[in-house]
C-alpha cells in the first residue's frame, strides 16, 4: 500500500492523452506513466562508474599505500572492458590507467551502486516510484541502447530472452581485445557498430541487464519483451515519446472544435477557393494583355510599312513628273 505521499507523486507521474476526436470519445483516453531517468543512460552510466572506480582506488590507494591504476605498469583491473584492452582515463588532472578483465558478472556486482535505489522494500531505481505491472498481460519495447546493445554487436535484436542475451554478453566479454578488433575489421558485426561500441559494449550489456531487472524489475523469465528500431517500418526514438507527451495538451478534439465553427471554416474555405481562382484570372488578364499588345505592335508595324511604302511611290512618281520635258503646241 502506499502512503499518502507517495500515492501524491504517484498521480504526478500520470499523463492523460485523449486520441479521440472530441470530449464524448472517453474511450480513447489513456493514462500513461511518464518519467524520467537523466545520468542513466549507457554513455552517462560509464562515466558515473568511471568515476566511482577513481575514487574508490584512490582512497584504498591511499590506505594501503598502493599506487594501483596510477601507471601503466600498474593499471586498474576492469571487469566492464574486453579481456586485454587498455585505457587511460583522466580525473582531477590525474591519469587513471585501466585494463580490462572482461568478467560480465563482477561487472554487474560493481554496477549495483549506481542504481541509486530507494531504501524502501520496493527499492525503486533512483528513488522514483513505478506502478505496479500485470506482467502476465503487458507487452514492451526497448528502444535507443536497448536495442543497440543486443543488435549491434550480439545480433539478438528482436524478442528479448535473458538467457539467451546473458550468454551471449558474457562470451564476448570473456574474449580477448585483439580477437574482438580483427572480427570488427571482418566485418562480422552490424553496419552500425563502431569502436566505440565494441569497447563498450560489457560495460553496457550489463548496465542494460543491471537496469531491466534489478531497477525496473522485470522477472527474468518475461518473454514480452522486443527491442526494436522499427515500429510498422517507422524510427521509433525517446524523442517520440517526449513529442507525444509535450503535445498531449493538442488531441484531435481541438481540431474538431475548429471545425464545428461553420461560419469561420465557412468562410475560410470560401475565401481559399476564391484567391485560386482570382490568382488564376489574373494570370489570365495578363496572357491577354500581352497578347494584345504584341498584336497592336505587329499593327502599328503594318501601318508604318504601308506609309513609308506610300511615300516611297509617291516621291518616285513626283520625281518622273517633274522631270518630264514639256511638249510644243
Amino acid at each position: 500500500m502506499l502512503d499518502s505521499f507517495q500515492e501524491e507523486v504517484a498521480k504526478l507521474m500520470l499523463a492523460e492523452f485523449n486520441l479521440g476526436c472530441d470530449l464524448q470519445h472517453s474511450e480513447h483516453v489513456y493514462r500513461v506513466y511518464v518519467t524520467t531517468f537523466m545520468g542513466f543512460g549507457g554513455n552517462f552510466a560509464r562515466q558515473r562508474y568511471e568515476d566511482l572506480v577513481f575514487n574508490q582506488t584512490v582512497t584504498r590507494n591511499r590506505v594501503l599505500g598502493e599506487q594501483k591504476g596510477m601507471s601503466p605498469s600498474s593499471p586498474y583491473v576492469d571487469p566492464c572492458l574486453p579481456v586485454g584492452l587498455k585505457d587511460k582515463i583522466q580525473r582531477q588532472d590525474q591519469d587513471f590507467h585501466i585494463q580490462g578483465k572482461g568478467n560480465w558478472d563482477s561487472c554487474r556486482q560493481l554496477l549495483e551502486p549506481l542504481l541509486s535505489k530507494s531504501n524502501d522494500s520496493q527499492a525503486y531505481l533512483n528513488g522514483v516510484y513505478q506502478p505496479a505491472i500485470d506482467y502476465s498481460n503487458s507487452e514492451f519495447y526497448g528502444f535507443s541502447e536497448f536495442f543497440y546493445c543486443t543488435e549491434d554487436v550480439l545480433r539478438m535484436g528482436g524478442a528479448y530472452n535473458n538467457n539467451k542475451f546473458s550468454k551471449a554478453a558474457k562470451d564476448y566479454c570473456s574474449m580477448p581485445w585483439t580477437t574482438l578488433t580483427e572480427r570488427y575489421n571482418n566485418g562480422l558485426y552490424s553496419s552500425h557498430a563502431d569502436q566505440h561500441r565494441l569497447k563498450y559494449q560489457c560495460f553496457k550489456s550489463a548496465w542494460m541487464h543491471k537496469v531491466l531487472h534489478d531497477g525496473f524489475h522485470f522477472p527474468y523469465d518475461y518473454s514480452n519483451l522486443k527491442t526494436a528500431q522499427l515500429v510498422y517500418d517507422k524510427e521509433v526514438q525517446w524523442t517520440l515519446g517526449a513529442m507525444l507527451y509535450k503535445t498531449r495538451f493538442l488531441p484531435l478534439r481541438d481540431i474538431r472544435q475548429e471545425s464545428s465553427r461553420p461560419a469561420h471554416v465557412s468562410w475560410y474555405r470560401i475565401s481559399f477557393v476564391y484567391n485560386h481562382y482570382l490568382f488564376f484570372a489574373c494570370i489570365l488578364v495578363v496572357l491577354l494583355s500581352i497578347i494584345l499588345y504584341i498584336l497592336r505592335l505587329r499593327r502599328i508595324h503594318r501601318r508604318l510599312a504601308r506609309a513609308s511604302a506610300l511615300d516611297l511611290l509617291l516621291l518616285e512618281e513626283g520625281v518622273h513628273i517633274v522631270a518630264e520635258p514639256a511638249l510644243p503646241r
